[in-house]
């Protein structure tokens, strides 16, 4: 029965390979957090394959590029970010009255911009195709590619990358330490890709047949033993010097704005943050740093005197309060050389309510924050979706971790900055742990917020460094520097979490070399591929 459904993938065209290619990409999606179905991989990829394997040879480079190779990548591509991304819409709701018209372009038209990568990958794959093993690895080198490039063109957007399929364990994500998520991502599509190769039946023997499965199966092994050593040689272990409390609001994203809902929400904060849930909660005297959320204040904060005034009462000696605020750009120098807009900032407060060291955003949300090509888009009725202001300017982008008086250095992270990997900014050589503020209430009651919070809990791994994660609503957690969670509240609750910071790791080889490792990786696969191609032509001639 296998067989004759390898040999239909074989013999499909039309709008029938389209479908079947839509269908298995959807099938992808679902080894995504937070289902991490890991098993219905070993059958998405392979069909692929199979697909592929059933592309008519074309003449034209045309054809070669843009032909049926790219359409059934595309078409695998578009399943995939419709269905892992379907969340998005949600945003659409928050404000329906301006917004719900562009739906749309949000469910379909993003998954289909996005699989134009899958679709260059798989057409690139088969310049290099051929009837044995190495055609999967030429597959899954040409896709990761793409998948990288996709995290780096126009401002990028590396979101479920096929490596976060590994986040279903612990110890299957250690070895992003040493390769990163995009070379976690080409083992992934290697091991899922290894069935395709036990069928069509060509003639091999069965040794050549199951050895790429029995490969995968090993590599599994491998990466599960690997994790497990290094989470045992790695106890987590904290710092006395740094005490955190945490306060997860869970503020509506259609109520953060109205003017009568400042004082409310103000007050909740101060609430919130002195609340003890237990008797065994010190509250807040025994905290050395108090964190909220990113852009949680509903007001501008920095020119409120009376709100810096209830900050400093709220403080005890020595306790800093971070927190994300909206700010405007302000031109100290007096020359008029600011863009004029508003910053998405952290700002840090000393106990005398002064605010004593300050960072901002410098990868903004395309269409969220701010427009991209806004003279011409705001002809066609497109605007940000955060309603805060017309718009967000980009902050200076720091070399410098973020250190306040009294804090350890540490590397701010607001919002998705924290999903590209390897681009976290030069700071982070210096810092002892991380700090992602974030305002995930556009997606409350979706997988959106955990899909975040799985990515953020990968750069920990990769960087050897403590993730301290604050959520508006979503998953507000202390991470350890092996992407262990050691603490964490429920999503759209509100509450206050107490911890002490982990500590850091040495430097992991990912941090030093960054995508260095990768690069060897693909080059070397893709060389083996075309010297084995080169190799069997010249044998079979």
């Amino acid at each position: 029965m296998l067989d004759n459904f390898v040999q239909w993938c074989l013999l499909v065209h039309g709008w029938r390979r389209v479908v079947i290619a839509f269908v298995a990409g959807a099938l992808a999606a679902l080894s995504m957090p937070p289902l991490f179905a890991f098993p219905v991989l070993f059958v998405a990829f392979p069909i692929l394959v199979w697909l592929l394997d059933g592309v008519e040879t074309q003449q034209s480079w045309h054809l070669r590029i843009f032909g049926p190779a790219f359409r059934i990548g595309w078409s695998f591509g578009f399943g995939y970010f419709t269905i892992s991304l379907h969340w998005m819409s949600g945003a659409f709701f928050v404000e329906p009255d301006l917004f719900l018209w562009a739906l749309p372009l949000g469910l379909l038209g993003l998954p289909a911009v996005l699989a134009l990568f899958w679709g260059v990958g798989a057409a690139l794959a088969h310049l290099m195709w051929s009837d044995y093993g190495q055609r999967i690895f030429a597959l899954a080198a040409t896709l990761s590619l793409t998948e990288f490039l996709r995290g780096q063109l126009f401002t990028g957007f590396p979101w479920n990358l096929p490596g976060y399929a590994l986040n279903i364990t612990d110890q299957t994500m250690q070895l992003g330490a040493v390769i990163g998520i995009y070379g976690l991502s080409f083992l992934v599509l290697i091991i899922a890709m290894a069935p395709a190769t036990i069928w069509p039946n060509l003639g091999q023997t069965k040794t050549a047949r199951f050895a790429p499965l029995a490969g995968s199966v090993a590599l599994l092994v491998v990466l599960f033993g690997f994790g497990q050593f290094r989470l045992n040689a790695n106890p987590t272990q904290y710092r006395d010097d740094v005490r955190l409390r945490l306060v997860q609001p869970n503020i509506p994203q259609a109520e953060k704005w109205k003017p009568e809902n400042e004082i409310p929400i103000f007050e909740k904060l101060l609430t919130l943050s002195t609340e003890r849930s237990s008797p065994q909660d010190p509250g807040l005297i025994a905290a050395t740093h108090l964190i909220w959320p990113e852009s949680v204040f509903p007001f501008l904060v920095a020119e409120r005197p009376e709100a810096l005034a209830r900050i400093a009462r709220l403080l005890p000696n020595g306790t800093s309060l971070i927190a994300g605020a909206a700010r405007n750009n302000t031109d100290r120098t007096g020359l008029g050389q600011t863009e004029t807009g508003l910053l998405n900032s952290i700002l840090s407060f000393n106990d005398q309510g002064e605010i004593n060291a300050t960072y901002d955003k410098y990868r903004l949300v395309p269409f969220g924050e701010f427009v991209p090509f806004k003279p011409l888009l705001s002809l066609l009725g497109i605007r940000e979706m955060v309603s805060a202001s017309d718009s967000f300017v980009h902050g200076a982008r720091s070399n410098r971790p973020f250190a306040p008086s009294g804090t350890p250095p540490l590397l701010p992270l607001i919002c998705y900055e924290d999903i590209f990997s390897g681009e976290l900014g030069d700071g982070v050589n210096q810092a002892e742990w991380m700090l992602n503020l974030t305002n995930d209430a556009w997606f409350a009651g979706t997988i959106g917020p955990a899909q975040h919070f799985e990515q953020a809990r990968m750069r920990a791994v990769e960087q050897g460094l403590p993730l301290v994660r604050v959520a508006n609503t979503g998953r507000t957690a202390i991470v350890d520097s092996l992407g262990r969670v050691t603490a964490s509240l429920a999503q759209d609750e509100a509450a206050v979490l107490n911890s002490n910071l982990p500590q850091r790791l040495e430097k992991t080889l990912f941090s030093q070399y960054r995508h260095m490792i990768f690069y060897l990786i693909i080059g070397a696969v893709l060389i083996s591929v075309l010297l084995r191609n080169r190799w069997r032509r010249n044998w079979e001639n």
